[in-house]
């Protein structure tokens, strides 16, 4: 295992808390504006952790299909049902809540026609974008079908909301509450989320979808655009600066209580 640098620590603590806007004068840059952060991690209120679920391995024969699917039905109290088909597969909703900590981003909004340039050329501007934080507990239900992968289910999200990031800065989660604890699993991509929900049954607080970044421990700098390298580089200056200038003042008030205890020493 690698060595948690003080680099990842920063990013894992704060990364980007700030508010992004499209700027014309600044091409494809994204400016983050991050308060003061603390290394410290507060206590979570969730727990996280990874339990075999049995149905996740079993297949079912057509006819045990058929037979959770019409259960699952009878306990529904929307038009959210699923339905069966005669290959075996099988369709209905899952309803995935966000739970992002730093901005999305999304192209910016088309303001005309492009400019051209001398000689009747279009203008070969770089692209830009627009970052935003999306709102707290978003809630969005998706119609997918029994073949339709974790992967699949998280790029059809960021389509839906029209984000441009990269889908492997994005995990799907799914939360369970157990016994008064709440346990979050990471969902691999491969697995289906709505062979899950028909496993478990429709109860929320039995298995709820939760998309989150991606927290993996060690931070995929590749899947990141220079202009977002770049800023996390100028986050990085900035709270360096504010923490040497926090060092630098309580040694100076040291330095100064001590003076002032040594015997025949004035204060200042």
């Amino acid at each position: 295992t690698r060595k948690t640098t003080s680099f990842d620590k920063t990013w894992e603590s704060s990364a980007s808390s700030g508010y992004c806007s499209d700027d014309e004068s600044q091409p494809e840059l994204e400016q983050y504006f991050t308060a003061r952060t603390s290394l410290g991690r507060k206590p979570q209120t969730e727990i996280k952790k990874d339990e075999p679920v049995e149905s996740r391995k079993q297949e079912w024969s057509v006819a045990e299909i058929q037979h959770k699917v019409k259960e699952y039905n009878s306990l529904i109290h929307s038009n959210l049902f699923m339905n069966t088909n005669r290959d075996g597969s099988y369709t209905g909703f899952v309803k995935v809540q966000f739970k992002l900590a730093r901005p999305v981003s999304v192209p910016p909004p088309r303001k005309g026609p492009a400019r051209q340039e001398a000689g009747g050329k279009k203008a070969t501007g770089v692209k830009r974008r627009t970052s935003f934080y999306l709102p707290k507990d978003t809630c969005k239900h998706l119609h997918i079908s029994s073949h339709t992968s974790a992967r699949e289910v998280i790029e059809a999200l960021l389509k839906k909301f029209t984000v441009v990031d990269n889908p492997a800065k994005f995990a799907l989660f799914e939360r369970r509450e157990r016994h008064e604890q709440v346990y979050l699993r990471k969902i691999s991509d491969d697995e289906r989320p709505l062979r899950l929900r028909l496993a478990t049954g429709p109860d929320e607080k039995l298995l709820s979808f939760v998309l989150k970044e991606n927290e993996t421990g060690e931070v995929n700098w590749h899947a990141f655009s220079m202009p977002e390298l770049k800023n996390f580089l100028r986050i990085l200056q900035r709270e360096e600066e504010e923490h040497v200038k926090q060092i630098m003042q309580r040694y100076t008030l040291a330095r100064t209580r001590l003076q002032e205890a040594l015997p025949g020493s004035s204060p200042g």
